[in-house]
């Protein structure tokens, strides 16, 4: 029989609501701030007088760094003397802060789900509505809240997929969190054949007319179910689970139990059903399969019910849950990632250790290199740091450990356009100018690389932030404003400094160090055979080196696969591990040791086939559990995704190339847009080679690296293309080869001071950022290094074969378009 009794859903129903940190100011109060700066910036360009321009300049610095500072302050939650952060009863934070943390630096897990449906589940090309979608978010974030966390972000990602990101979910949580994902929960009531047991025994053949069209046989979901293996229902539901309007899971007489409502269409049709069929079975589905089979006794009018069964409290509540909540379409889990509380905290000390010392040895060696200079430049990059944070924080933009890695790069990127404002002062100087005209004139012709060369990088970190997804994107979008935030630092924020030191006598003339000994003029092209050989050399052992390790080069987020990295309370070896994952045929997983940022614990890393994380770890519990193994991170990645992630890296990559190529033919000429993809490319496959070398692998996160590489190289190799088209445009004398030379010397002094300052910030992320940064500040590193290579040894030479195999003139070309100068705007003296 089944009982009936008013039910209290009002527990299961009830949705807690996300807490979302509250700005200082309003929505509308910021965009008005937002549009007086505008106005401000405006005047400041169109303002003509000196005088002027100082005050308004200022004004508007001012009013940029308070607005900043306010949005971004506090930066992150408060925390108590035990350095956790403080909380209330609901889980918020009770002093939050204005940034908000990815999970892999508060910690948590996400789950990249895809809906499919029923029509299309093994085409690997679903069609799903936008109506499908909505109902599985809403689902989803009504199952979400069930268990008990704070915060949870539920966003589509495409046209049918859903990233579900739960910070700071226990571990004991996560199976169930990922049960209830994945739960369709279609809930039907089908009428028993009367002589259902006949039928399955074979007393009576299943062709009879009275049986032939309406019946089917249906398995039990486990060993519970009465019959105990299948049962014989209608094909057809006699009700449907969309009935359910309430459902919870009280604690019964025999144990716990399911309880519904139905709303009044469905009470209707349920006391008809019981009315007519009375003592006959009445089969309750779940996803296809019979979990209960009671007997009607008696006519049920009421439209209330209770499965009972062997439920345990979680699986009642899941079940619960998911019958109130049920996805009209099936899901699957293509990737599943999880960091623990522990190891995210480890990573913010060990993220802010490595900016502030590499933020700190740049200052240094800026202020050292160009003294007064130098200490204007420190001044813009602070006013850079708080600009990036504030628009990070205004905009509510997550940060990731690689959106860190983003703010670390832009710290070195960033005293690039100083370093070209610096060195046209010392030329500026070399010449014979007054100090106040030399800056002039500094500012002035520095514009137009600086447009240039930070144009470029925008593009490549633009199709980053489009084609990219989660860690990556949180790096493109640190990189984007902060590219941005250094132009405005570096053009406006140090030329108004130097107008009130100017205007106030603070001195009269700037002295620098020199790299460069004066009067030195290389012969960078007179032996370009030799480079490119050397390159071709370089290029075909890095080919040579990715073909024989063949698979090994991809990671688990392009091949697919399970990673857990487990910490120890008493230090394992990596032998007694694999030992004993050998003996339960998993000795083909891939073991190492890690260590945690700032080597506070010992972890050890396992990779190995999909599906397979979960019975490791409880495993390795079970086989030694005096050494307290406790899950750290764990990613999964089914093989779509891994497969979608290398084509869209490709295609990124591709797109990346094409807009640059476009923009530099536009701005330049052909043959130059030759020589930046040229090397461009041979960057690229150097540092992917020199990686495969040194046995790393290609992850998600190393896609970001790439395109980093590519826009930091093209940003090197546009400096000396402008200073050649400056030289061809100006009537130069001599060759065009003489004048390439001349260039390159001229710019050499920038080159080499650049990829310094952006070579110690990113050592200092490499030493200090932790494993999970340690591989992409190696590339970057490369990177780096290989850039400045060819931005002075291979970009000019292709540009001059280039030009020379097409039969045209470099220098006619140039004076016929003109450079195809876009008339960038110019700040006024």
């Amino acid at each position: 029989m089944i009982p009936f009794f008013l039910a209290d859903a009002a527990a299961t129903a009830a949705q807690a609501a996300p807490a979302v940190s509250t700005h200082a100011m309003s929505p509308m109060a910021t965009f008005f701030c937002g549009f007086a700066l505008l106005i401000l910036f405006a005047w400041y360009i169109m303002s003509d007088g000196d005088r002027a321009k100082r005050i308004v300049g200022t004004v508007l610095i001012i009013s940029l760094l308070a607005f900043c500072f306010q949005l971004v302050w506090p930066p992150f939650d408060g925390t108590g003397p035990d350095g956790n952060v403080l909380k209330d009863e609901k889980g918020n934070a009770v002093k939050p802060g204005r940034i908000t943390l990815g999970l892999d630096l508060r910690g948590g897990t996400s789950f990249l789900i895809e809906l499919v449906s029923e029509d299309a589940a093994g085409a690997g090309a679903p069609t799903i509505s936008t109506d499908a979608v909505q109902q599985a978010i809403e689902a989803i974030r009504k199952r979400v809240d069930t268990l008990g966390v704070s915060e949870p972000v539920i966003t589509p990602q495409g046209n049918n997929r859903i990233l579900v990101q739960i910070p700071a979910l226990a571990t004991s949580q996560i199976d169930a969190a990922r049960e209830q994902l994945q739960k369709v929960a279609k809930l039907e009531f089908r009428l028993v054949h009367p002589q259902s047991a006949q039928l399955l025994a074979g007393a009576i053949p299943w062709d009879a007319g009275f049986v032939r069209a309406p019946y089917v046989a249906k398995r039990g979901k486990d060993k519970e179910v009465q019959p105990p293996t299948e049962i014989v229902v209608r094909k057809k539901p006699d009700l449907t689970g969309d009935k359910v309007t309430g459902a919870s899971a009280p604690f019964g007489p025999k144990g716990y139990e399911i309880d519904l409502t139905f709303n009044s269409e469905g009470a209707e049709q349920f006391g008809k059903l019981t009315t007519e069929y009375v003592h006959q079975q009445f089969a309750i589905m779940l996803d296809g399969e019979v979990i209960s089979a009671p007997s009607i006794n008696e006519p049920i009018p009421n439209g209330r019910a209770v499965i009972s069964g062997s439920f345990t409290e979680q699986d009642a509540r899941g079940l619960a849950s998911a019958l109130l909540n049920p996805l009209k379409t099936p899901v699957r889990i293509l990737e599943e990632h999880t960091v623990s509380s522990t190891l995210g905290a480890a990573s913010i000390k060990m993220g802010i250790y490595s900016g502030v010392g590499g933020l700190a040895l740049v200052l240094l060696f800026v202020v050292v290199y160009y003294r007064f200079a130098g200490l204007v430049a420190v001044l813009g990059l602070v006013a850079n740091i708080i600009v990036l944070f504030g628009v990070m924080a205004a905009f509510g933009f997550v940060l990731t450990l690689p959106g860190i890695a983003g703010v670390i790069l832009t710290i070195g990127l960033a005293v690039d356009a100083n370093v070209l404002i610096y060195e046209r002062l010392r030329e500026e100087m070399d010449a014979g100018k007054s100090i106040g005209v030399a800056i002039n004139s500094a500012y002035d012709k520095a514009f137009t690389v600086i447009f240039d060369a930070n144009a470029t990088t925008l593009i490549t970190a633009a199709i980053l932030f489009w084609r990219a997804s989660g860690p990556v994107k949180g790096f493109s979008v640190a990189l984007i404003i902060g590219v941005i935030a250094s132009v405005f630092s570096a053009m406006v924020v140090t030329r108004v400094i130097f107008a009130w030191a100017l205007n106030g006598g603070w001195f009269k003339k700037i002295t620098m160090l020199h790299i460069i000994p004066t009067g030195k003029n290389f012969n960078f092209l007179g032996r370009r055979r030799l480079w490119i050989s050397i390159s071709l050399a370089i290029i075909l052992i890095s080919g040579v080196c990715f073909w024989m390790r063949g698979e090994k080069n991809f990671g688990i987020d392009f091949k697919g696969g399970d990673v857990l990295v487990v910490s120890m309370e008493k230090p394992v070896s990596v032998e007694v591990v694999r030992e004993s994952l050998a003996s339960v045929n998993l000795g083909d997983a891939v073991i190492q040791k890690e260590t945690t940022p700032g080597n506070i614990r010992e972890l050890i890393s396992v990779r190995s086939p999909g599906g397979t994380s979960a019975r490791i770890l409880q495993h390795l519990q079970t086989a030694m559990p005096d050494a307290g193994f406790q899950q750290d991170l764990q990613e999964h990645v089914g093989p779509t995704a891994g497969a979608e992630l290398a084509r869209g890296s490709a295609i990124a990559f591709g797109l990346a190339m094409l807009g640059i190529l476009v923009y530099v033919t536009l701005r330049f000429e052909f043959s130059f847009a030759i020589g930046a993809i040229v090397a461009l490319l041979h960057d690229v496959i150097i540092t992917v080679g020199v990686f495969a070398l040194f046995g790393r692998e290609l992850s998600l996160i190393m896609v970001g690296a790439i395109l980093t590489i590519a826009g930091y190289s093209i940003n090197d190799t546009i400096v000396v293309f402008d200073r050649i088209r400056e030289g061809l445009r100006a009537g130069r004398r001599g060759s065009v080869q003489d004048i390439m030379n001349a260039s390159i010397n001229e710019t050499l002094s920038r080159t080499l001071l650049t990829s310094g300052c952006t070579f110690l910030s990113v050592a200092a992320l490499f030493f200090f950022g932790g494993p999970v940064l340690h591989d992409f500040a190696f590339a970057i590193l490369i990177g780096i290094v290989v850039g400045t290579y060819s931005s002075i040894f291979i970009a000019s030479p292709i540009v001059l074969w280039w030009s020379g195999h097409k039969g045209q003139s470099l220098r006619n070309e140039m004076d016929r378009t003109g450079g195809a100068d876009l008339g960038a705007p110019r700040l006024p003296a």
